[in-house]
């Protein structure tokens, strides 16, 4: 099992790429007093079929030929579930899909979120063809990096150039912790 939310938003997002998405969306919703914290992630990739969404569940299920097993969705499920959460997965052929996990925040079971700043950043940097827009959401307190508006200032200059990649670093810090003023969740 992954030992942080964030690394399995980046495990999601990876199957999103595979499944050859031009755009990817991913929020993060902590709600304090709702005691809740959501992860959504959607694509507009390839998309899956009624049969393969309810195997997709499965860890002896996978659509990938270089190995058997496909640990990462039914562990991320497992996750928020045991927290007294919810999961549920969205697809449809040729539109796309939606993972939604819901955790109990203060459960004591609930994986720390992790590093969502490295994720965002190594997803954008290191997929510099896709689009992403990353909305993070504190009790109500939100930003969001959109790609596609990066895009049109940056007039072509790649992500992972180093003065983009490392402004697209700072972005994400400095918005985060004026959103949740440093928080640890």
């Amino acid at each position: 099992m992954l030992p942080e939310i964030s690394l399995n938003v980046l495990d999601i997002a990876q199957n999103s790429i595979r499944a050859e998405a031009s755009c990817i969306e991913i929020c993060i919703d902590v709600d304090q007093s709702k005691d809740t914290l959501a992860v959504t992630i959607k694509d507009d990739g390839c998309g899956m079929t009624q049969e393969q969404i309810a195997q997709v569940t499965d860890p002896f299920f996978t659509t990938r030929t270089t190995r058997k097993i496909g640990l990462g969705i039914p562990f991320f499920r497992m996750a928020a579930l045991i927290t007294g959460g919810s999961f549920e997965i969205e697809s449809e052929v040729s539109k796309g899909t939606i993972v939604k996990a819901g955790f109990v925040l203060s459960h004591i079971d609930r994986m720390p979120l992790g590093d969502i700043n490295s994720t965002i950043h190594t997803l954008v940097t290191y997929n510099t063809n896709i689009d992403f827009v990353y909305t993070y959401i504190f009790n109500g307190k939100s930003f969001t990096l959109d790609t596609r508006e990066m895009r049109e200032v940056l007039g072509g200059v790649p992500f992972d150039e180093p003065e983009v990649s490392t402004y697209i670093k700072e972005y994400l810090s400095e918005n985060k912790n004026e959103t949740d003023g440093g928080a640890l969740i």
